[in-house]
């Protein structure tokens, strides 16, 4: 049995559509998306268009080192947004996920000193979140897997953080090549060094 919840790009686009329809029906009318980096940008940019909002802003969190691992607490990375930005404006906090809850906390305390209304909507909710979004496509308790993020990167960076899948695809691709390397006369690809075994890892990656 497949322990991880697998949301396509299709069923991203019904969840969004479906957001955007009780975000309207409740009478919300946000000023602006401030939508929490990187998952959050998707939703964000959708509802944009759904809500008829051309106001988005971007805060990057810092929180996950990997999957299922955090950092001791969510750190703002800059460049961090001025709060009177949001001054006397009906602002929706938008995420792709309310795992922990900490990231959009976060958020919402920057923010909920300034601002007319803030509500927070999100694709998922788990269980243990501690904050409860206002506008929930789903809830669940499984991992998930998204599709901006189920995939390997086309570059590998000092310090990357990729999901299971992605790090799985990416492993993948590496002993493809290591096996091409290991021809006679071959000299291992660039970035490409090998472990005991002549199992490869890729520098930079985790």
């Amino acid at each position: 049995m497949d322990e991880r919840e697998n949301l396509s790009w299709q069923a991203f686009g019904e969840a969004s559509r479906e957001l955007a329809k009780v975000i309207a029906a409740d009478g919300f009318e946000p000023d602006l998306i401030l939508s929490i980096a990187r998952g959050g940008l998707f939703l964000a940019g959708s509802l944009g268009y759904a809500l008829a909002v051309k106001n988005l802003h971007v805060m990057n969190v810092e929180f996950y080192d990997g999957v299922g691992t955090t950092l001791d607490m969510p750190v703002m990375l800059p460049p961090v947004p001025s709060a009177v930005d949001f001054s006397a404006k009906k602002v929706l906090i938008a995420d792709d996920v309310a795992d922990s809850g900490r990231t959009i906390e976060l958020v919402y305390t920057f923010v909920k000193d300034h601002v007319e209304d803030v509500r927070s909507t999100v694709i998922y909710e788990k269980p243990r979140s501690v904050i409860k979004c206002d506008y929930v496509w789903k809830r669940t308790d499984r991992w998930i897997n998204f599709p901006w993020s189920g995939e390997a990167p086309v570059v590998q960076r000092t310090g990357q953080v990729l999901d299971a899948l992605a790090a799985a695809a990416a492993l993948g691709a590496a002993a493809a090549l290591a096996a091409a390397a290991r021809e006679p006369g071959c000299p291992a690809p660039p970035g490409l060094s090998w472990l005991v075994g002549g199992r490869p890892y890729w520098i930079g990656s985790l």
